[in-house]
């Protein structure tokens, strides 16, 4: 099923078409949802620009998973 953002709600969040791929790419990685290759080409960008967009987010390049036992 695809996921339809209108103009109209690109033009109420103030972002292009690329920043909000960006965005969700930054946002999904940061969850855990995407890996790093997943969202870098969710986002169109190379690694080194999405791990500049991530750090400009404040958002970790890597994250270490909590090991319980």
């Amino acid at each position: 099923m695809p996921l339809t953002i209108t103009d109209e709600m690109l033009t109420a969040a103030g972002l292009s078409e690329e920043e909000a791929r960006l965005e969700i790419a930054c946002r999904l990685y940061d969850a855990g949802k995407l890996t790093m290759p997943e969202a870098t080409r969710w986002a169109a960008f190379d690694r080194t620009d999405f791990e500049t967009a991530l750090l400009q987010r404040n958002l970790p390049l890597i994250r270490v998973a909590a090991v319980l036992r």
